[in-house]
């Protein structure tokens, strides 16, 4: 393994055996006598949590890994950390490494937080003298000076997980393992956890970080890897990371969405989400994105376009197109008609189809429904489609609310702020 480089990994595969009992047994000594025991024991189905999986991590890099529950992200740092072992492959680390995984995992309670830090900062490789010299800086980091001393059974789960990440990042390692660091406590010390990462990444230390925060890893990352049921997707530049995974992810959630809510219009007439007379029906509905491509997940300042196919059996002089959105806790977001805009019509008759484009979406992040219908201008309903239609909006920037306000930010002269198109692209 050369020296520049801090992890490799070859072959990695790990997979984990699960019992399923086809019929229970009353007793150990009945199983035995009816030669039962070992066909009721045996392994009914194998869970692969990782599948094949080789990667190199040069010494000094960030490594961000992303993918879904399930996808293998953890497994991945706990091999690389020691904790498990792979069934197949190998891996080798460069030099000394603290894991942020389980925090606190090596705690005992009836010790008190002083006696812990000793014990597990020998177990990560420090000296007794080498603790003794680190542990003020310990205690102050955790903010636990009050405390210290006390068992760690008498701890909350925030004292806890402070201080088994103040252990952690104080062993000085060459390798720092991070699983979701964002979890650690309050808001305010989850901002000094990363303080202390863009510390460790100043000074040259690899650094592999598992998280779902996606904004953190473009922001704070070299490279990402996308894992996906337990095999490497994509390992490369961490945007073009993240934008894979987000289109893998809004893929599936259109299907989702679309086998919970049709976009067929098939709804019995009697239904409480469907009313009107049918003299102009509406046939189908779309939902579409800037290209013309059928979805269910939208973000936020992109087009989405709404297409509503209707059919009228005899010709039709009065009539009103409209849309209604509402958020998932019914608040009534937007509404608007062809009539209220002052469309005039003129005659509708046969099959044809109307499309209303909101570009851009304004909506943040959410779950939605969409109201569709047609109607007289008095309001009489020919169709009205209440709730039947489901649509997600995702949020890259994270501003929050229900929609996205056009505003722009000024400055006096005094007050020195580089716009995001002129940072540089190594501050990163």
């Amino acid at each position: 393994m050369r020296l520049d480089v801090a992890i490799e990994l070859r072959g990695v595969s790990k997979f984990y055996k699960r019992q399923a009992f086809s019929r229970q047994f009353l007793t150990l000594k009945t199983a035995l006598l009816r030669g039962d025991l070992f066909r009721l024991l045996q392994p009914r189905e194998v869970l692969v949590a990782l599948d094949d999986v080789s990667l190199t991590v040069p010494r000094g890099m960030t490594l961000g890994i992303i993918g879904p529950n399930g996808s293998g992200k953890s497994t991945l740092l706990k091999i690389i950390a020691g904790i498990i072992r792979p069934n197949r492959g190998t891996v080798r680390v460069n030099g000394r490494v603290s894991a942020l995984i389980e925090l606190g995992a090596g705690f005992h309670p009836e010790l008190s937080g002083r006696e812990n830090i000793v014990i597990n900062g020998i177990m990560l490789g420090l000296s007794r003298r080498e603790v003794r010299r680190r542990m003020a800086d310990i205690v102050r980091f955790a903010e636990l000076e009050e405390f210290i001393d006390n068992p760690v059974r008498t701890y909350s789960s925030g004292m806890f997980m402070r201080l088994g990440f103040s252990v952690a990042v104080h062993v000085d390692p060459d390798v720092l393992l991070v699983d979701e660091v964002l979890a650690v406590g309050d808001e305010a010390f989850a901002h000094k956890c990363l303080e202390r990462m863009f510390a460790f990444k100043r000074a040259g230390k690899t650094i592999v970080l598992v998280t779902h925060a996606l904004g953190l890893v473009e922001e704070f990352c070299d490279v990402a890897v996308w894992l996906k049921k337990g095999r490497i997707q994509y390992v490369g530049d961490p945007r073009e990371a993240v934008g894979r995974y987000r289109m893998d992810v809004a893929r599936h959630e259109t299907e989702r969405l679309a086998q919970a809510s049709p976009l067929e219009a098939t709804t019995a007439p009697t239904s409480p989400s469907r009313w009107g007379d049918r003299t102009v029906e509406i046939t189908a509905v779309e939902l579409l994105n800037g290209r013309m491509e059928p979805t269910r997940v939208f973000q936020v300042g992109e087009p989405m376009i709404v297409r509503m196919h209707v059919r009228a059996a005899r010709p039709v002089q009065d009539f009103v197109f409209g849309i209604g959105i509402f958020s998932e806790q019914g608040v009534h977001c937007y509404g608007s008609n062809t009539h209220i805009e002052r469309w005039e019509p003129i005659e509708l008759h046969g099959e044809g189809w109307v499309t209303c484009v909101i570009d851009p979406l304004p909506l943040l992040d959410g779950l939605y429904t969409l109201d569709v219908a047609v109607h007289r201008r008095d309001g009489y309903p020919y169709d009205y489609h209440h709730g039947l239609y489901t649509f997600r909006v995702h949020n890259p920037l994270g501003d929050i609310g229900l929609v996205r306000l056009p505003h722009r930010w000024t400055f006096s002269p005094n007050i020195r702020i580089v716009a995001p198109a002129e940072a540089p692209a190594t501050a990163r």
